[in-house]
């Protein structure tokens, strides 16, 4: 972060008949008497001249545009004030109730100037100039940043919050200084980076344990002023709004050849199934805790290794990008709730898949017991309940 400048700016009342008249006074009044000699004691002091602090100072370079300008003048008082960059739009700002300081209420610009102009009432009498100007960092590019969860959404319990960067993030202690997670109710929850195969960099939140209930969550990404490292800064604020949601687990034991759903802690489906072929560990359904992504009344899926392509499949509610579903598959329903056939999808029957369907949403936990092959952050976006809680805190930027 470029470093603030913060200058005190003495503008002293120099006007020469001002001044004189000043000096005349205290002149006219002579050199105060000792006690001693029994004279009077001196009249009032004089009044201070009126100093104005500027922040930041005039002729201040590099401003980052998340600066707070402001003006404060001591033995006066703001008369008239305006902060104006160079496409002449002005800073909003406010005046304090006793006069005394003008704070900005508008964000700046990246490599702009900005100019102050007005002036203060001396309390001396007179007029005091507000006057100069300042300059804004210039960044060699800028990065956006996107929240996965939209303003209103309601998410399942598992759902976590996912921080998408348009750039890589060199700096991620700084970057994640300036996001924050606020909740309703006491949340225990950690950032944690993740690698990103796109050349831009990924931050995802959860909390250690699923989401309670009912819990309103306010996401804030500061990043217009926030130095990312390398010469990358950020571009703009993000925020998100959203609602955890009622509770729904789906239980998923490959062993059982069952789909259990458990809704707000009491089971609403149990649904014949068949999972990934356990004796090709290409085909396993994986083990962990998987997250409901998103979901589609049909996907084309495509396997060349085993010979199909663009398949239409429907019901699919989608738990990794690995290419892992639960959705309806008409040509394992015999083997449903007796043997796992499938090429790694939970496979159910139309009238069970379109059931279920209907009731998931973003975030529900779909935990998957009892296969060989483990769930890895290799799989996919969403692997996050598969870390363990004291490794999930030592990949936050600020606490590794």
């Amino acid at each position: 972060m470029v470093a603030r400048l913060f200058v005190t700016v003495m503008v002293v009342l120099a006007v020469g008949l001002l001044v004189c008249g000043v000096l005349g006074a205290v002149g006219s009044a002579g050199a105060a008497p000792s006690s001693a000699e029994g004279q009077s004691e001196s009249g009032p002091p004089p009044v201070p001249a009126a100093v104005v602090t500027a922040s930041p100072a005039v002729g201040a370079a590099d401003v980052p545009p998340d600066a707070v300008p402001s003006v404060a003048v001591d033995h006066g008082r703001i008369a008239d004030v305006s902060l104006v960059g160079s496409d002449g739009a002005a800073v909003p700002g406010t005046v304090s109730a006793d006069g005394h300081r003008w704070t900005a209420t508008g964000a700046l610009a990246y490599d702009d100037t900005y100019t102050w102009s007005g002036h203060a009432s001396a309390e001396a009498g007179g007029a005091v100039p507000i006057a100069g100007a300042f300059t804004t960092v210039t960044p060699d590019e800028t990065t956006g940043a996107h929240v996965n969860i939209g303003d209103g959404d309601t998410v399942g319990v598992g759902a976590p919050i996912i921080v998408q960067f348009d750039h890589h993030v060199a700096d991620k202690a700084a970057a994640e200084r300036a996001m924050q997670v606020r909740t309703s109710v006491p949340t225990v929850g950690s950032w944690a980076w993740l690698d990103d195969d796109n050349g831009g960099s990924r931050a995802h939140w959860r909390p250690q344990n699923y989401w309670r209930p009912g819990t309103q969550v306010d996401v804030t990404v500061h990043q217009l002023g926030v130095d990312d490292g390398d010469g990358v800064w950020g571009r703009t604020d993000v925020t998100s709004q959203f609602t955890i949601g009622r509770s729904q687990i789906v239980r998923a034991d490959v062993n059982s050849h069952q789909m259990v759903v458990i809704t707000n802690g009491q089971e609403s489906m149990n649904f014949p199934a068949s999972y990934g072929l356990g004796s090709d560990p290409n085909r396993n359904t994986t083990n962990g805790i998987h997250v409901v992504m998103e979901k589609n009344q049909t996907v084309l899926m495509s396997n060349p290794k085993y010979h199909y392509e663009n398949v239409p499949e429907h019901w699919a509610v989608r738990i990794e990008n690995n290419g892992e579903f639960i959705h309806a598959n008409p040509d394992t329903t015999g083997d449903q709730g007796s043997e796992n056939v499938t090429h790694g999808c939970v496979n159910l029957s139309t009238d069970n898949a379109e059931q279920y369907f209907d009731t998931a949403i973003y975030g529900d936990p779909v935990e998957v017991t009892n296969s060989p092959i483990p769930l890895t952050p290799a799989d996919g976006d969403i692997s996050d309940w598969t870390v363990p809680w004291d490794q999930w805190v030592g990949m936050s930027a600020l606490r590794a």
